[in-house]
């Protein structure tokens, strides 16, 4: 319900015994604070629209999802967003027990409709009304955005706005139903309070005449002054009048007990005490009005403001010493309250006025977003979020003033229908586009299938990579489809990575196998025992590099460091044996050449075959060198014994590269070998 102008105070004439009249109670709220800082300079929040003028209005606008985050979660101050209630409502209030709080925008339909079934059997309708308003706004936010879900999705079919029709929705049938039970039953509330209230007054002006007839009365002064009393009883116990009689009333009831208590000569103690009690009460009800002033919510300190002006106007005349008195301090009180009641509802229309603001800025940003054509989809998807950004932070601001909240909701309404018709436009040009994407899906789709089966892993492996790459480059197909191929596609991708799983998921294992297995060769190795015999002991290790050879494949992160630390221990134990380097160097080669397996085979020997013919090379280039410079030595001992140590050294590497020819020969013969076997022979 929009929230409306606070109701004008005016003041009535004011004498004792006669309260200022002030309007009746309205619906309790909490204002929220519109400054930074209160009186006391202690920090308040802000209003979920200053937070968003704030934002919106910044030179470099935040995102609008961080907008939306902080006015839900830094506590905005609570925006009014009920009608006051009027006099009538006010006036017909009635002590009830408070019922406990139900969040009902958290149900669904039908516990709303069980809920309103149950209170529409209650018959307190003040109980009950504020409940049954909320269900009703709480059912047909439901109701609305199912009817929106389901003409947008006859749109996306294919359908034409003109030929959409609404299904009737058997819950809201039930809903109306129930609905209008509640709304006779309030209606034949209302009846019986009007007709309870005439008679009210019926009976009042009875005991007015009464009262009047009391001054002619024969009776001893004792048996009419409790006559007068219980007819003061009387009235109290009667209910409220038409609002309409009520000053009429009381002006007629005032001057007839004024009249009373003057024409009848009641003894002095008697009115005294009398006057006494009406004092003590009076100032019982000063207290309780001053309290009020620390009461927080405006509203219901006003509204217990009210019922303590009933019970002032229902005592009697107070002691003349402390009439004035009395009255002046009860004045101020209820000055007071009324000027925060006042100030209440003013602070309700400048919060108004900020969410006017806010609004209009709103549609501002909503608007612009309607003036450029947007040529892709993503385009369009981003700008449908920023305008269901827009559309939730719309929801966290309170009402504007009402004679312009129906304006600005239609310009907000009409922005993003406009935003939205150009969408549907745009999607249903490129509907043929959404075909030809569907037939490229379609097309992955088959090849996926035709590869699932395959166990040549690596290949098929880049083969998926390469179709899921491409999938994601085609653009989006019919909504109708889009789950069905997409899940087509999923399967076979699924189907042959759960198959290479399962089928490496064994390999693992024989691969641990391994491991432990060229561990306790290394062991063995690291803690070889030489014997006297160089023969036996290079036969030896020799044997534990075939074991080593003989194993398979081990985990590829372990794979460099347990060959690193293979290699080391053989280095270290060959460097004990007392052969020459020549012979140790054909050694490792041929170990090398039996350990080499798999498809790393042919790089491993080739990388070995390059670094002897690059260590061949640079060893001929001394060599060359040498022999040039002999040339150089002039005829002399010493320069004789010179070139002599020359000879040698030239000598010793022309030994070596010969040795290291030999090793790139045998690796050579290797590689051939390994060449021949991968190339496929004839006819096969």
């Amino acid at each position: 319900m929009e929230a409306q102008d606070p109701i004008s105070i005016e003041n009535q004439a004011q004498t004792p015994d006669n309260v200022p009249q002030t309007p009746a109670g309205a619906a309790e709220q909490t204002v929220a604070p519109l400054s930074e800082t209160n009186e006391n300079g202690d920090a308040k929040k802000l209003t979920a629209a200053q937070i968003v003028l704030q934002k919106l209005a910044a030179k470099k606008a935040e995102p609008l999802e961080q907008i939306i985050n902080e006015v839900e979660t830094e506590g905005a101050g609570e925006t009014a967003t009920e009608d006051p209630m009027d006099e009538a409502d006010t006036e017909n209030e009635t002590d009830i027990e408070e019922r406990p709080k139900t969040n009902y925008s958290e149900l669904s339909k039908e516990q709303l409709l069980d809920e309103l079934k149950n209170l529409v059997q209650i018959d307190d309708i003040q109980q009950t009304k504020d409940d049954i308003e909320s269900i009703k706004s709480a059912f047909y936010k439901i109701y609305r955005a199912e009817l929106a879900e389901r003409k947008q999705k006859f749109l996306d079919e294919g359908g034409q706005e003109k030929d959409y029709k609404p299904l009737v929705d058997p819950s809201e049938v039930v809903f109306k139903q129930l609905y209008e039970q509640f709304r006779t039953k309030k209606n034949r509330m209302f009846e019986q309070q009007e007709r309870q209230k005439e008679e009210n007054l019926k009976k009042k002006y009875e005991i007015i005449a009464k009262i009047e007839s009391l001054i002619n009365s024969q009776e001893t002064m004792n048996q009419t002054f409790d006559e007068f009393k219980s007819l003061q009883k009387q009235w109290s116990e009667i209910g409220h009048v038409p609002q309409a009689e009520t000053q009429k009333l009381w002006d007629s009831y005032n001057y007839q007990v004024e009249k009373f208590y003057d024409f009848v000569k009641i003894n002095k103690e008697l009115r005294d005490l009398d006057l006494k009690r009406n004092t003590d009460a009076k100032i019982a009800l000063c207290e309780k009005a001053e309290e009020l002033l620390l009461e927080p919510k405006a509203v219901k300190a006003f509204k217990e403001l009210q019922k303590l002006h009933e019970q002032w106007r229902e005592i009697g005349p107070a002691l003349n010493a402390h009439k004035e008195e009395l009255w002046e301090r009860f004045k101020q009180a209820t000055s007071k309250i009324n000027k925060n009641y006042q100030e209440y509802f003013e602070n309700i229309k400048k919060e108004q006025e900020n969410n006017l603001k806010a609004k209009e800025l709103i549609c501002e940003k909503a608007e612009d977003l309607i003036a450029p054509d947007y040529k892709s989809r993503k385009e369009w998807e981003n700008k449908s979020k920023e305008i269901l950004e827009l559309q939730k932070i719309w929801k966290l601001i309170g009402f504007a003033p009402k004679k312009h909240n129906t304006k600005i909701y239609e310009r907000f309404r009409s922005a993003c229908d406009k935003f939205f018709d150009k969408k549907r436009e745009f999607y249903t040009q490129n509907k043929e586009e959404e075909l030809n994407n569907y037939q490229m899906k379609e097309d992955l789709c088959v090849q996926a299938e035709g590869l699932k089966d395959s166990t040549d892993w690596k290949k098929t492996t880049e083969i998926y990579i390469d179709l899921q790459k491409k999938w994601k480059t085609i653009g989006p197909v019919p909504r109708k489809h889009s789950e069905e191929i997409w899940q087509r596609f999923r399967a076979a991708c699924n189907y042959f990575f759960e198959k290479k799983q399962q089928h490496f998921s064994g390999v693992d294992q024989e691969q641990l196998e391994n491991l432990k297995l060229k561990k306790q060769i290394i062991e063995e190795i690291e803690n070889f025992k030489f014997e006297e015999s160089d023969e036996k002991n290079l036969a030896a290790l020799k044997e534990l590099q075939k074991r080593w050879s003989a194993v398979g494949f081990v985990p590829f992160k372990q794979k460099e460091e347990l060959q690193e630390r293979y290699r080391k221990a053989v280095d270290k134990q060959f460097a004990k044996l007392n052969i020459d380097e020549t012979k140790r160097s054909e050694t490792k080669v041929k170990a090398l050449i039996e350990s080499a397996k798999g498809p790393q085979a042919y790089e491993k020997l080739r990388a070995e075959k390059e670094r002897l013919k690059s260590r061949a090379e640079a060893i001929m280039q001394k060599i060359t060198l040498a022999e040039n410079n002999l040339g150089f030595f002039a005829k002399s001992k010493k320069a004789d014994s010179m070139v002599e140590d020359f000879k040698r050294k030239m000598e010793k590497n022309k030994a070596e590269v010969a040795a290291l020819n030999k090793l790139i020969n045998m690796l050579t013969n290797a590689i051939n070998e390994i060449v021949k076997d991968q190339t496929p022979k004839k006819g096969k």
